[in-house]
């Protein structure tokens, strides 16, 4: 983080020395430094953008080291394939969302890093988007009013999103979805979801739970 700082504060000195020439040589005529250094500051500017646009993103999102518990989550049956979740996430405040149908899944977005970017020393970073319910008869989800949750407000600065629509903008950003799949809800079952470098991992913390695995140990969702 600190790399990225400096970078961005010496690119940002570095535009507004190209602007301020820019314009001087502008009013002495001098058209061709005026060129050179008019472009020098377009590119300082790009850089000291991307860096700034690193920084923001990688504040707004967790660390991501080796395998990471991220949430737990509980489940109270209120009705026929009707369940409240309650998320439970260390540092903020329970949630409680209404899902329909028989399954449920957790989606996070992770950002990793590729040259050129590994030489700033970064670690992977996540955020958690979605949680969503799924009935497992295909009739009934085509029927069935469907249940989806934000679980991060959406941000006008998002690395994420310009790696994901413009990957020739961020070179080093591997930018991409932890791994999903759907695990059963049941009446009273908690499972603790963890994040490794590619899936989320959900296990069982108790027998209902268990038993709505199955023979599963744990499953990613």
């Amino acid at each position: 983080m600190e790399i990225l700082a400096a970078i961005a504060i010496v690119f940002v000195l570095l535009t507004l020395f190209f602007m301020g020439r820019t314009v001087r040589c502008t009013r002495h005529g001098r058209i061709l430094r005026a060129s050179g250094s008019c472009i020098s500051c377009i590119a300082s500017l790009a850089i000291a953008a991307v860096a700034l646009l690193l920084i923001f993103s990688y504040a707004s999102y967790q660390r991501l080291t080796a395998e990471t518990v991220i949430s737990k989550i509980e489940f109270r049956q209120t009705g026929p394939q009707a369940f409240r979740a309650r998320l439970m996430i260390d540092g903020q405040q329970d949630r409680l969302f209404e899902l329909r149908g028989d399954e449920w899944q957790m989606d996070a977005r992770v950002i990793s890093w590729k040259p050129p970017a590994t030489i700033l020393g970064l670690d992977p970073i996540y955020q958690l988007e979605r949680l969503s319910g799924r009935f497992s008869d295909i009739e009934n989800e085509r029927t069935e009013l469907r249940t989806v949750h934000a679980l991060s407000e959406s941000q006008r600065i998002d690395v994420w999103a310009v790696a994901r629509r413009m990957p020739v903008l961020l070179p080093g950003v591997d930018a991409y979805y932890g791994t999903a799949t759907y695990v059963p809800m049941a009446d009273g079952a908690r499972f603790e979801v963890s994040l490794t470098r590619d899936a989320l991992v959900a296990r069982p913390l108790n027998d209902a739970a268990r038993e709505a695995l199955g023979d599963w140990e744990s499953v990613a969702p």
